[in-house]
């Protein structure tokens, strides 16, 4: 593992670049040992990886600027992560991505890695890429692709890397995660590279139905999940809308990308559907969520709603019941968009 600024008195290290591709178990004392750095140190420092706090029976993540990641960084929910990563690659037919990179892509940078599952895949898909994964913290597995690195960053400061050095920046279900978007998208577009896109995925809170199955008048506890989810977003000024408030569109033109292209696509919620296809996504996706149900939860109702933890635990007993229950025709709407950099020299609009 290498610092990539030096820690000196009064100056904060910021990113980390992951060269052992180590797991979330990593032990932080040897980062003092290795690079002869002052562990007390350390700890004062405000940089993303040794801001893991336990809450609730949880690992937390917090970043030194103003990101901070709602779920927990935890085994069970990097297992959930990783399922709905499946879920997401069935909604896209098997593909990583729906920008329409060339044969040759050269550096790709996966903002919000997470466990690095699509980066890991991106990277063996496209073995002539340098692939990045930041994130808060390192989840990461220990074997990866060569052609895939992780770094440690807070990507709600200004960026580390510099202007157009990125052919492909991809983000993915970063909901609830920024105070402020157009920032991230600003700073996406300046690393990108001129004829380069960027790509971001995001899903909605609301769960909904077709039929009134499931509704946020109707009482049922996975009709009030968007609801409830808008709601903690508003009050940590970070916004759990991102689908429903059109933000990725806004940010990207605003940013100054053209070519701006989204699409929106059904996500089944359980094992309702009859279309084998949508049936597997749905079964998926279930599997991911109750895995990572009390992650979802927990700090949101308790720290930010004001739930006591009974409370919660009736709610999510609720959850369980209707997500096993066919009756309930659940889904929500995801949308992938993405837009190109202008080459150098063009002119959009000519």
């Amino acid at each position: 593992m290498a610092v990539s600024c030096l820690a000196a008195s009064g100056v904060s290290v910021r990113r980390l670049t992951v060269k052992n591709h180590m797991s979330g178990n990593f032990d932080w004392r040897k980062l003092s040992e290795w690079n002869n750095l002052d562990l007390s140190l350390l700890e004062k420092l405000k940089f993303g990886p040794a801001i893991r706090e336990v809450e609730h029976g949880q690992v937390n993540q917090r970043g030194p600027g103003n990101a901070e990641y709602w779920a927990p960084n935890d085994d069970q929910h990097n297992t959930s992560m990783d399922i709905q990563h499946h879920v997401w690659t069935l909604l896209l037919d098997g593909k990583l991505h729906l920008a329409p990179l060339s044969d040759q892509v050269g550096k790709v940078l996966d903002v919000g890695t997470g466990t690095g599952i699509w980066a890991i895949d991106f990277a063996d898909e496209h073995p002539e890429a340098d692939v990045i994964g930041v994130d808060l913290s390192p989840t990461q597995p220990d074997w990866v692709p060569p052609n895939c690195r992780f770094e440690i960053d807070d990507v709600s400061l200004r960026w580390t890397w510099p202007e157009n050095e990125f052919d492909f920046v991809y983000l993915r279900t970063m909901f609830g995660s920024f105070k402020d978007w157009q920032h991230v998208f600003n700073e996406a577009y300046r690393v990108c590279k001129p004829g380069g896109y960027v790509e971001d995925f995001e899903a909605s809170s609301d769960l909904i139905s077709d039929d009134g199955t499931v509704t946020r008048d109707n009482g049922t506890a996975l009709g009030q999940w968007g609801r409830l989810f808008h709601e903690a977003g508003w009050k940590t000024g970070r916004s759990m809308a991102v689908f429903e408030e059109d933000t990725q569109i806004k940010c990207m033109k605003e940013a100054g990308f053209v070519d701006i292209v989204f699409k929106d696509v059904k996500c089944p919620l359980g094992q309702w559907p009859k279309d084998p296809r949508q049936k597997e996504i749905g079964s998926y996706d279930q599997a991911a969520v109750e895995e990572g149900l009390e992650g979802y939860v927990v700090y949101m109702f308790t720290d930010i709603l004001g739930w006591s933890m009974d409370e919660v635990q009736v709610y999510l007993a609720k959850v369980r019941k209707e997500l096993r229950d066919k009756r309930y025709h659940t889904y929500f709407w995801t949308r992938t968009v993405y837009g190109r950099k202008p080459a150098a020299g063009e002119i959009p609009g000519q």
